[in-house]
């Protein structure tokens, strides 16, 4: 058995899966999610799991080259705004409208779906290489 880390074998396996410039996204309990894209469903009830503890738990397997949020999270969601900030000090964050957001997602490997119930709870993360 694993000691630390991620458990959960659905998602271990996709972030194991990623290359260079490969997508993921971290997903509130409302985005709409494209059917044709991959989902691993985490969410268990109203706010469990939160997108923080599903985030920081991801970011810890993964090297993220590049972040995407909504904009409106900035104004809409100005806590989360600023954990995705802090969770990402030297890492490009770009924003784009929440429409264009949710255009992005056909692009993904998969979305991890969260119990989070707070608006513009999502983030698309772009693998990096370490070499």
């Amino acid at each position: 058995m694993k000691r630390e880390g991620i458990l959960n074998g659905a998602l271990l396996a996709a972030l194991a899966s990623l290359g260079h410039g490969d997508r993921i996204a971290i997903a509130d309990c409302g985005l709409p999610i494209p059917i044709e894209v991959p989902r691993i469903d985490l969410a268990v009830v109203r706010g469990i799991p939160s997108f923080r503890d599903v985030t920081k738990a991801v970011v810890a397997e993964l090297l993220v080259q590049k972040v995407i949020v909504a904009k409106e999270m900035r104004a809409n969601n100005p806590d989360q705004y600023t954990f995705i900030a802090s969770l990402f000090p030297r890492t490009p964050i770009e924003e784009v409208s929440h429409t264009e957001f949710k255009e992005l997602l056909r692009g993904v490997k998969v979305v991890i779906r969260t119990g989070e119930a707070t608006p513009y709870s999502n983030v698309i993360l772009e693998s990096g290489v370490d070499f």
